[in-house]
């Protein structure tokens, strides 16, 4: 029994091993907005750097919600090369926000989670 135990433990630290790291690294993964006004669209990039010896690709970068919206390079961001993340968030809602990007990466196990936050204030709300 200890045997089998050994021999599945090793496959499956194998395994794990064997899974990509990410090949980038953001300057920052996460950005306040701070305050916004209701139905002003704010926009901030995320940028980050290939530290791989290859290309890195995007195979895609979905929000949460249809509030906010991703853009992403199509094309492979070569090895040392920087790219940007373009997060556009609608803003048509008053009140606090959280909202979440998944970014998959081709050939990488784990996804890169991005966040904005903000408070939105309502129209013709007194400052």
């Amino acid at each position: 029994m200890k045997k089998i135990f050994l021999i599945a433990f090793l496959a499956w630290t194998g395994i794990a091993f064997a899974q990509s790291q990410s090949p980038v690294s953001f300057k920052t993964m996460k950005h306040s907005f701070g305050k916004l006004k209701q139905g002003n669209p704010a926009t901030t990039e995320f940028t980050f750097t290939n530290n791989s010896d290859k290309p890195v690709i995007i195979e895609v970068a979905t929000a949460e919600c249809g509030c906010t919206t991703p853009e992403y390079p199509k094309t492979p961001i070569m090895k040392g090369k920087q790219g940007n993340i373009k997060v556009t968030y609608n803003a048509a809602s008053p009140g606090h926000f959280e909202k979440k990007v998944t970014v998959k990466f081709a050939n990488v196990a784990e996804p890169v989670i991005l966040v904005i936050d903000g408070d939105v204030e309502a129209k013709g709300k007194a400052k």
